[in-house]
């Protein structure tokens, strides 16, 4: 009993030192800034060579050529950017960043509820905004992202936070806009450790799972259109989804399921229908694309699930769907999923190497996504009267070799790109520095 306390307690103290305050949020924006002769990348596949970006109380007041856009150095602070790239923020999709911190300490886990159908559930309330796992992503210019409950037939409703804030209502950009379900699965894979076949087999209980989703549709339908007598929360919750004013996200991977799941939607009259994984998703592009149903695209550095796919199907899966015409963003879901939604960037590097042009690719973590949360018309893309967040970087910033951020902006505050990881680094390069 003795042991079990202290380790109790050593978790209870590692949960303290790693969930202890990060870099302070940044200033509010109050001298004009301008970023000259950058290679300007506006995410919408655009690109402006030796340009300037003038940065006015937190938004883009302007952005051109040089030779378009003149300003007054003697007034502003201007950076030189010669020789670097600019990037509007990365949009992390379908994330739990800031939802757990150490997932060995129940404490810090805010990931999922108990229960099987939660859509009342607000992963905003839970989200935390000094999570030391959250400034792990700005150095690689992510600052914008989904966070998003887990669990159950219908998990929650979904937000979308930008990456530097002192709490959660500082840090909200859209709230409850998103509605997640996790479509059952058409086929299950035996237990093998009952001794029953691990192969994949037909789902059983697939028509039935199916239908108790469908008539909680249509219950919290009914209560919405009557006279709520009872207030009941979780119908509530469900509230929007007709008028477009809630988005449905569905976790979906093969063919069969993607293609109920849309029509499942469509015949409960919901609007914007986003399919999340989409593993198969490339077999009924063209059926997505008539319905207008976007897709979040599975991890993409991830192996392939079935003997028989292509060995890089993973790879060029973004590729297949985005010359079909469908929407698609990058998401990080998987294993270790929060640490690695900071290699979002390099997961749109190597769409490139399979097929997409950079600024395909771009898209893939910046207009794209901020389309489908519907937060477009102040973030995504480097546009006048934008939300100013964004950041240079020396290089390529879908390259991991040489991303390497010299300033970052969110609403036009200039952030601090230390985190305890690089403070760790520059203690110990010193320490193997020193001569003996």
């Amino acid at each position: 009993m003795k042991l079990l306390n202290k380790i109790n307690t050593l978790l209870f103290l590692l949960c303290l030192t790693l969930s202890s305050a990060q870099q302070t949020p940044a200033a509010k924006q109050t001298k004009t800034i301008v970023i000259a002769n950058g290679t300007a990348h506006l995410g919408n596949g655009d690109v402006i060579e030796n340009s300037v970006i003038v940065i006015k109380d937190g938004k883009i007041s302007a952005i051109g050529k040089s030779s378009e856009v003149p300003f007054e150095p003697q007034s502003m602070e201007v950076i030189n950017a010669k020789g670097k790239h600019v990037y509007p923020g990365f949009i992390v999709a379908n994330g739990t960043l800031g939802l757990v911190e150490v997932d060995a300490v129940k404490a810090s886990n805010d990931l999922a509820e108990l229960g099987t159908f939660n859509p009342h559930i607000r992963s905003i309330i839970a989200y935390n905004a000094e999570s030391k796992v959250i400034e792990s992503m700005r150095p690689n210019g992510v600052l914008v992202g989904q966070v998003v409950p887990r669990g159950g037939r219908i998990s929650g409703t979904s937000s979308v936070v930008q990456y530097d804030a002192w709490n959660w209502e500082d840090a909200a950009i859209e709230i409850d806009n998103g509605l997640h379900i996790n479509w059952p699965s058409s086929f299950s894979r035996g237990r093998w450790w009952l001794g029953e076949d691990p192969g994949l087999k037909p789902n059983k209980d697939y028509a039935k799972q199916v239908k108790e989703l469908s008539d909680y549709f249509t219950e919290a339908k009914s209560y919405n259109n009557g006279d709520k007598a009872e207030r009941h929360l979780p119908y509530e919750a469900m509230n929007g989804l007709a008028d477009g004013s809630k988005h449905l996200y569905i976790a979906a991977d093969d063919e069969k399921s993607i293609t109920d799941a849309v029509n499942f939607a469509k015949s409960h009259n919901v609007s914007k229908i986003t399919i999340v994984g989409g593993y198969q998703a490339a077999n009924v592009a063209s059926f997505l694309k008539q319905n207008e149903v976007s897709v979040f695209l599975r991890r993409v550095h991830s192996r392939p699930n079935l003997e028989d796919d292509d060995y890089d199907l993973p790879f060029k899966l973004a590729k297949q769907l985005v010359d079909a015409g469908v929407l698609v963003a990058l998401e990080p879901s998987g294993q270790m999923e929060r640490m690695n939604s900071r290699n979002l960037p390099f997961y749109a590097g190597t769409t490139v190497a399979h097929g997409l042009t950079k600024a395909q690719a771009l898209q893939l973590i910046t207009q794209n996504p901020a389309k489908i949360m519907g937060i477009d018309v102040k973030y995504g893309t480097l546009e006048a009267g934008k939300s100013a967040t964004l950041f240079i970087s020396e290089g390529d910033a879908l390259d991991m070799r040489t991303n390497q951020l010299t300033h970052a902006f969110i609403d036009g505050r200039k952030l601090s790109l230390e985190t305890h990881q690089t403070e760790l680094w520059k203690r110990y390069a010193k320490k193997y520095n020193q001569e003996d």
